[in-house]
């Protein structure tokens, strides 16, 4: 995943980021120049180099996400012609004329940015079919251009920290069941954040018991793997508010009592896509040391049928006073995100953020692309700002006070799951609600749909996508920052 700054000897492609009306040295076909087109152009002559033509659409509608699915999109389809065991070198004119250099600078590393996304390739368990192929790329700026060496080189440096970070979220939510545990999971965010300036916790065994973290409890009962809360504490502002990041970390889902069933159930192993986004974010926060201070509550454990699982109609209760019936054990990740909310609310948070893979009732309601956010107004308007710009998408949805009535329960406080088929995303983000505590900015992000791609799209190969450890990371900054322009 090389990216230098001058021309590289050897190179055999050319890289051509174009826009429509654009000119170009070559004719290209009506329609080529929209966005997502990719277009080839092989060597005539042995002493030519190929050509690779990547559309980027209008200029008047241009993102930097379309900047950065285009470096993706060009860097897998480089991936795919490289020999096998292979490098190939290729060499982009990135325009980075007009306009001020901040602006300039951004779109560079967005495009870098979505590059080494798109060159991310799953390939831990891969023994003879592992490919072995990389792309080298070199980066001419123009000569007119805003953007010296040294703004090149900082665009670069953070969309690499960014990309790996995704990365990151990316393998925690691809590993296998056998890779990935709760006591894996532990050992794993241990070893990676031992060198960077947090503080970390982890609750497991008899300090899950003494804190009432019934719902961990409850729910990885059937499990070998002992549940686990993993605080990962960064402070970069003290004295400052806190802001605490919960994630949904069940390892594996497979319904505990109310067994899940299919001909592959092989996605039960991402249903930890949100303590893995929250993992991604603490890694870019602590790594960029943002001047912030963010708690990460992971809430960590298997859902499984076993000899002391969870049974239907069993009662958890919790220690702010209130008692849930489960109706459905297959309703779990609400009770142990309960759990992480509540101890949040202990260490004093002012804003909290939960995300978690909850419903598929969110997917079959907004699909892939986009995920669902309950909650406070103002947070919600600057996630879903945010959401815009680096391509990690959210859409408001209603909390629906009436709804509440399908969780009540004949004999505890509250069901898990409401006692009809429909809006499941609403309801389990009204359960949710109950455990927020009055002094807490709360939003629920259900990302149910948003954790994988079927198939290859944009910067991400089939399988994890590594979405939210961006919009998380850079909530946080953006909210002190806000903080600090009051002050001022």
């Amino acid at each position: 995943m090389k990216i230098n700054f001058e021309r590289a000897e050897g190179t055999k492609v050319r890289l051509l980021p174009v826009l429509s009306g654009q000119p170009c040295e070559y004719m290209l076909p009506a329609g080529k120049q929209a966005e997502g087109a990719v277009t080839w152009y092989y060597r005539r002559k042995a002493d030519e180099q190929d050509a690779l033509v990547i559309g980027m659409g209008e200029f008047a509608a241009l993102k930097l996400e379309s900047v950065r699915r285009a470096g993706g999109r060009a860097a897998r389809a480089l991936l795919a012609e490289a020999q096998p065991l292979g490098e190939l070198s290729a060499e982009a004119a990135l325009a980075a004329t007009g306009g001020k250099p901040e602006e300039a600078q951004g779109w560079v590393q967005a495009w870098i940015e979505g590059w080494l996304l798109g060159l991310y390739q799953y390939d831990k368990y891969r023994g003879k079919s592992r490919s072995g192929r990389t792309v080298a790329l070199s980066i001419l700026p123009d000569k007119g251009g805003v953007l010296g060496l040294v703004q090149l080189e900082a665009a670069e440096a953070e969309a690499r920290l960014r990309a790996e970070a995704a990365m990151l979220t990316r393998d925690l939510v691809n590993d296998t069941p056998d890779g990935l545990h709760p006591a894996s999971f532990v050992i794993g965010v241990e070893r990676h954040f031992a060198g960077l300036p947090v503080k970390l916790r982890v609750f497991q065994g008899e300090e899950l018991v003494k804190r009432q973290m019934n719902g961990l409890l409850a729910v990885g009962a059937g499990s070998s793997h002992s549940p686990a809360l993993i605080e990962i504490a960064y402070e970069g502002a003290p004295g400052e508010p806190l802001l605490a990041l919960v994630g949904k970390g069940v390892t594996f889902d497979m319904g505990g009592m109310n067994v899940k069933t299919g001909r592959d159930i092989s996605d039960a192993r991402m249903d930890m896509g949100g303590a893995a986004a929250v993992a991604g974010a603490m890694d870019i926060l602590a790594r960029t040391q943002a001047k912030v201070n963010v708690t990460a509550l992971l809430a960590v454990v298997d859902n499984l049928p076993g000899p002391g699982a969870m049974l239907p109609s069993s009662v958890v209760q919790y220690p702010n006073g209130l008692t849930v019936q489960v109706a459905n054990t297959d309703g779990e990740g609400r009770l142990i995100i309960a759990d992480a909310l509540l101890h949040a609310a202990a260490l004093g948070a002012s804003k909290v953020i939960d995300i978690a893979t909850l419903t598929g009732n969110v997917g079959a309601a907004l699909g892939l692309g986009i995920a669902g956010i309950w909650g406070d107004e103002a947070m919600t308007r600057e996630l879903v700002a945010i959401g815009e710009r680096n391509g990690e998408r959210l859409w408001p949805m209603p909390l629906m006070d009436e709804y509440e009535a399908e969780l009540r329960s004949n004999y505890a406080d509250l069901r898990n799951i409401g006692t009809g088929d429909l809006a499941g995303a609403i309801t389990a983000a009204l359960f949710i609600r109950r455990f927020v505590d009055p002094s807490m900015d709360w939003v629920h992000i259900d990302m149910a749909g948003t954790v994988q791609y079927k198939s290859d799209a944009g910067y991400s190969e089939a399988g994890a996508t590594g979405y939210g450890a961006r919009l998380l990371a850079d909530y946080a900054v953006s909210c002190f920052v806000s903080k600090s322009e009051e002050k001022s």
